[in-house]
């Protein structure tokens, strides 16, 4: 067989990596039906790759930097973590000339071991480089009956959608979705990692099926976000029986995950919009190795696409349908970019709480206030300085410090993610690191 096989890459706007955070990166790693396959030619540059990756992950620091995320997690009075993702950056990190594999998957397992090298070796920040190489089912997964005709989008651009969801009687056209898993391709691409990097890297398989089950992505995709807004005043049983829906087939797609033995844990794992989920506190009491459970697992809510509602809107539309999801999990974090305060009264009362978002959009003083050291300050902070060629060191700096000096007393996480462009400058994520360390050194010590 030839070395050079066909090379369909999906890109986005920019370059290969394709997919919106660390957390996404067993379903990038996933095979595609009829593209299973590795040359030997590219075996060898992977199995190279994996040897660098490998001999990071045994330094003494990885270890200890494991210790700090589980003391982190587990509300224990350490330092400030610091964790630093690219996203869409690494397509300016890590070019397209710089990749050596020719076949469609080697190209994606390379950059995915060239992004876990560049962490090591250049970003430095408490990120663990770990001896596991995650592959993600191969699936598809069925709409909710209905699909929304999207116009625009090409490139990366913006995009408006027609929601399908026009009147109540079009609620029944509303079906939970079905999820078909091709064990044959995913068996296949288990065997073709196994066989890459055996002897080097744990190849280990890993079920990622959503980012968040906030609902309300759903919520607005299905009915229109002007729509949702007006529906409030005007018709709030519409808006109850759709939330009622969603929340229902996303209780059922959860039993469905956990019936099959489709879920994995994730206590040592990138969880919520942030942050990494090391603790001993998951997998909970009556674990079996074979099904994970939901209340194994960190569980995640947000509800961005509401945040130009009032509180008492949200209590009444949004989280009762969000309440018995969370109530699955053994851990939950809840948020992303939209504000936290003046929710806080709702949301500290889902079950098993830990980590809380908190974003440039925050007070985060009212936010230290709330959280205390009871849980995790996970601070956001805004990557627009990062977006310019020359970044903004002072500005950058100032904005840490204000965030530091906010949360004292708190347990504190500082995240940098959310990046569309890093102004074609890697060395700006390197220097925010770098920062950040130091301002945690000058304020803790």
């Amino acid at each position: 067989m030839a070395d050079n096989v066909g090379t369909d890459i999906v890109h986005n706007a920019t370059g290969i990596w394709s997919v919106s955070d660390y957390g996404s990166t067993p379903v990038f790693n996933a095979g595609g039906k009829g593209k299973v396959y590795v040359s030997e030619k590219d075996k060898k540059i992977l199995r190279s790759l994996a040897a660098k990756v490998a001999e990071l992950s045994a330094r003494p620091v990885e270890k200890e930097k494991r210790q700090l995320w589980y003391d982190h997690d587990c509300l224990k009075p350490v330092r400030p973590v610091v964790f630093c993702d690219p996203e869409n950056g690494w397509n300016e990190i890590i070019t397209e000339n710089q990749l050596k594999c020719t076949g469609e998957l080697a190209i994606k397992w390379e950059m995915v071991l060239r992004k876990e090298i560049f962490w090591g070796e250049s970003i430095l920040d408490d990120k663990v480089i770990e001896q596991y190489f995650e592959v993600g089912y191969t699936y598809d997964e069925s709409a909710w009956g209905v699909r929304p005709k999207m116009y625009g989008g090409t490139d990366g651009g913006s995009y408006v959608w027609d929601a399908p969801i026009k009147k109540y009687s079009d609620i029944d056209k509303i079906k939970f979705p079905a999820i078909n898993v091709d064990y044959e391709t995913t068996n296949r691409t288990l065997e073709v990692a196994n066989d890459a990097f055996r002897d080097i890297l744990k190849v280990r398989l890993r079920g990622i099926w959503w980012w968040t089950l906030g609902l309300t992505f759903i919520l607005v995709t299905l009915r229109g976000m002007d729509a949702v807004m007006l529906d409030m005043m005007d018709k709030p049983d519409f808006v109850h029986s759709i939330m009622k829906i969603i929340s229902e087939g996303t209780l059922k797609k959860l039993d469905f995950l956990e019936d099959n033995g489709l879920l994995s844990l994730n206590n040592e794992s990138y969880v919520g919009s942030g942050g990494f989920g090391y603790t001993r506190e998951l997998p909970a009491k009556g674990f079996n190795q074979s099904k994970v459970r939901t209340i194994d697992m960190w569980g995640f809510c947000d509800s961005q696409e509401t945040i130009g509602i009032s509180p008492k809107m949200f209590e009444e539309f949004i989280f009762p349908y969000q309440l018995p999801i969370l109530k699955r999990f053994g851990l939950n974090c809840y948020g992303c970019c939209e504000p936290m305060d003046p929710r806080w009264n709702i949301i500290k009362n889902a079950p098993n709480l830990r980590r809380v978002s908190v974003s440039p959009w925050a007070n985060l003083e009212k936010m230290a206030e709330y959280l205390e050291d009871n849980y995790i300050y996970s601070a956001k902070l805004s990557p627009t300085p990062l977006a310019e060629p020359v970044m903004n060191k002072e500005l950058v700096r100032s904005e840490i410090r204000k965030a530091l000096e906010a949360s004292k007393g708190c347990v504190v996480e500082l995240l940098m993610k959310d990046n569309n462009t890093l102004g074609r400058n890697p060395g700006n994520v390197i220097n925010w690191v770098r920062i950040a360390k130091e301002e945690i050194g000058r304020i803790y010590g």
